[in-house]
């Protein structure tokens, strides 16, 4: 019988131990839970703070990201633009050299033809010369006498014209 009162149940010492949780209970809510509560609160603005910072942060890239983009673009089109101007003038300035090329080469065959012009001429009277010279010595011995000038002159001119023409 003796473990009958082992397992008996005492109500004032289950009020004591419900006053004791209770109290115990309020204690933990007065002092404990109220500033775990604004820890925890405390904590929640800071991580809100956190993401907001991290969303401005975001925003902030994507806007720096699409200037640079449009930076970017503007540049190339910029070196684009540099690269079409220099192509412009470079061949432009190549024409020019060329032209200039042509123009001194039509120069020097203009040039090349006066010459060959004059060269041309000497030779003939250079040849005239000559065939007035060796007429003159075969007149003289057809004839057996010596021509004056005139004559010899007008022989020349008549036989150069036959020749000519």
């Amino acid at each position: 019988m003796q473990s009958l009162e082992v397992i008996s149940v005492n109500l004032w010492l289950m009020l004591i131990s419900l006053a004791n949780l209770g109290i115990f209970y309020w204690i933990i809510k007065r002092f404990l839970y109220k500033p775990v509560m604004n820890v925890i609160a405390k904590r929640r603005e800071a991580i809100e703070a956190e993401y907001r910072e991290a969303e401005e942060a975001r925003t902030s890239a994507a806007l720096s990201r699409e200037s640079y983009e449009k930076k970017l673009a503007g540049a190339q089109a910029e070196a684009d633009g540099m690269i079409q101007s220099a192509t412009l003038t470079a061949n432009r300035r190549g024409d020019r050299i060329v032209e200039d090329a042509r123009e001194r080469a039509d120069g020097i065959i203009r040039q090349a033809q006066v010459e060959a012009e004059l060269e041309k001429k000497k030779a003939q009277e250079t040849i005239r010369r000559e065939i007035a010279d060796v007429s003159t010595a075969l007149t003289e011995k057809l004839l057996g006498r010596e021509l004056t000038d005139g004559d010899h002159r007008g022989m020349i001119d008549s036989f150069l014209n036959e020749i000519g023409e």
